[in-house]
């Protein structure tokens, strides 16, 4: 990425970015998300922290990777982490918006109102909100990852985005060499290596959120959408019939992903029942699962903690599995070939009797431990 004898690293990409967002071509990637005002650095997130936010006076976010490409980390994630930020960010109104920046920059009142005023932009405060909120629900952001060596991570963009139909995100990869002249200056020359209007995804807006997207003759294209299409279908018939004695339990929309999420009452969404499926090892399952670095992570582990009493409720099939050092409660059935319409009745059946008692047993307890912590603060 770099030219002369210090290299140039992410933090450097960050920097730049934040001091002078006029160097990232906006304009032609979606000319409508021109003019942006940088916002911080690092903003948290449940997803992790954002590298660069940016905002427009019209009230469209920004949201900006930096990757080095030459780490071979950066090649396999950096497309899902800054989806999982995008998709993190539809949870969010204006005002959590505004509050995470003011705890991030340390700056009391409305921080985004005032750094759009030093930059020479006046909007009216109400309407301004009332956009950023919308925008924010429908995902309708810039999504921009900036680094070198990038085209060899094009293709992986095109799977990601058939799993993000529901986001009306924009996308763009942008290279950004950086060169160090000889009287210590530096020389930036950006430019745009791929967005979305040129890898198939031309997406018609149409009523609450649903999208209609340009049939291609890409055969991995193909598949990857009957996919997404198939998973969706699956779990719009598991959510038909699904009935809970908690009425007060969020029901989530159907997925094109494998799994469903049910959050649990604690702070921040950090806690939730996930329900999902294994295609390629028949079977199907439930875990309770939770952000790192949140309170739910707390009350995930003490629950982990009272593994007997858990089981005294759920039943001994309830064990404790265990990925990258993160302990969770699970219980898996294998069922057999889902394509089977009557093993995949006895499937939903199965989950759906599950998932009740789950709730059941676990939205009460994660309340509690809650309330009990909040006490505590």
């Amino acid at each position: 990425m770099s030219a002369g004898e210090r290299a140039v690293s992410e933090t450097d990409v960050q920097e730049l970015v934040h001091r002078h967002p006029a160097c990232l071509p906006v304009s032609e990637i979606d000319p409508v998300f021109s003019s942006p005002v940088a916002l911080c650095r690092e903003l948290n997130t449940l997803a992790g922290p954002i590298d660069n936010l940016l905002i427009t006076p019209s009230g469209l976010p920004i949201i900006v990777e930096c990757k080095l490409w030459r780490n071979p980390e950066a090649r396999r994630e950096v497309v899902g982490q800054i989806l999982d930020y995008a998709k993190e960010l539809t949870r969010w109104t204006s005002s959590d918006l505004q509050r995470e920046v003011a705890k991030r920059l340390d700056l009391p009142g409305n921080p985004i109102l005032t750094l759009l005023s030093e930059a020479g932009h006046e909007v009216d405060e109400i309407a301004f909100n009332d956009a950023l909120t919308s925008n924010l629900r429908r995902g309708r952001f810039l999504l921009l990852i900036v680094g070198d060596g990038i085209r060899e991570g094009v293709e992986a963009i095109a799977t990601y985005l058939q799993e993000h139909l529901g986001l009306h995100f924009s996308l763009g990869l942008v290279e950004m060499p950086i060169f160090n002249l000889p009287d210590g200056s530096r020389l930036v020359l950006p430019r745009v290596l791929a967005r979305t209007a040129l890898i198939s995804r031309n997406v018609i807006v149409v009523p609450d959120g649903h999208v209609i997207e340009d049939e291609t003759d890409d055969e991995a294209h193909a598949e990857r959408a009957s996919l997404s299409t198939e998973q969706q279908e699956f779990w719009r018939e598991f959510l038909k019939g699904l009935k809970l004695d908690d009425p007060e339990q969020p029901i989530p929309s159907p997925a094109k992903l494998g799994y469903l999420s049910f959050m649990m009452p604690a702070p921040q969404g950090s806690c939730w029942i996930g329900v999902w499926r294994d295609v390629s090892r028949d079977r199907v399952g439930l875990t309770l699962s939770y952000a790192q670095g949140y309170i739910g992570e707390t009350i995930a582990i003490s629950l982990v903690e009272r593994l007997d009493e858990i089981r005294g409720e759920l039943g001994e099939e309830v064990f404790v599995s265990e990925l990258r050092d993160r302990k969770r409660l699970t219980e898996i059935r294998e069922v057999g070939d889902l394509k089977d319409d009557q093993i995949r009745m006895e499937a939903f059946d199965w989950l759906r009797d599950r998932l009740d008692a789950w709730v059941n047993v676990f939205r009460p307890r994660v309340r509690a431990i809650t309330m009990d912590l909040e006490d505590k603060q």
